[in-house]
């Protein structure tokens, strides 16, 4: 892997800290790369996702104890999705709502969340991945963090389907009729 210097320049140029870098690994998902990207001011955001359309989103943000113990505070769910289940399970805390469930353990000042929607992923892989969410090595900082060539956000995407010459109008390669 590239240096330590490097790896927190690449991570400085996501808007986050290498110390906010959390990867998990489960069986049968894989890193979406294009979703990793800052939470809030310095935080860190990731999408693990199945060959079948099941995703498992991680994040790691600065928030209050209550944002982990769901079971008091903003956590705890609101009016239009209010809190179904909410335990300790070993050193995290599990909730679920209509729409979704989560683990969430502190560690520090940051929060760890690993979520999904109980249609996409079942209790126990989400438990399985929040249990193997780590502080990224230098080895997974180099396979998370953008690439340190430019800021990956202002480069054009290449599109085939814009035409060389003209006015730039997509070549859809559809028969008009008329």
């Amino acid at each position: 892997p590239p240096d330590r210097a490097e790896l927190e320049a690449r991570a400085a140029a996501a808007q986050t800290v290498t110390e906010h870098v959390w990867v998990t690994e489960v069986r049968g998902y894989a890193l979406a790369r294009q979703s990793v990207g800052v939470i809030g001011d310095d935080g860190f955001g990731s999408v693990y996702t199945a060959p079948d359309g099941g995703q498992i989103q991680l994040r790691v943000e600065r928030l209050p104890h209550a944002d982990a113990d769901c079971t008091d505070g903003p956590a705890s769910g609101s009016a239009q999705d209010p809190v179904v289940t909410c335990e300790r399970d070993g050193e995290q805390w599990y909730r679920a709502t209509e729409s979704g469930h989560a683990y969430a353990r502190e560690r520090g000042d940051l929060v760890v969340t690993v979520s999904g929607t109980p249609e996409e992923v079942d209790r126990a892989t989400l438990r399985s991945a929040a249990r193997a969410a780590h502080l990224a090595d230098d080895h997974e900082l180099d396979q998370v963090l953008p690439p340190a060539d430019g800021d990956p956000g202002r480069r054009p995407v290449e599109r085939g389907d814009l035409p060389p010459v003209g006015d730039g109008a997509p070549d859809n390669g559809v028969g008009a009729s008329g």
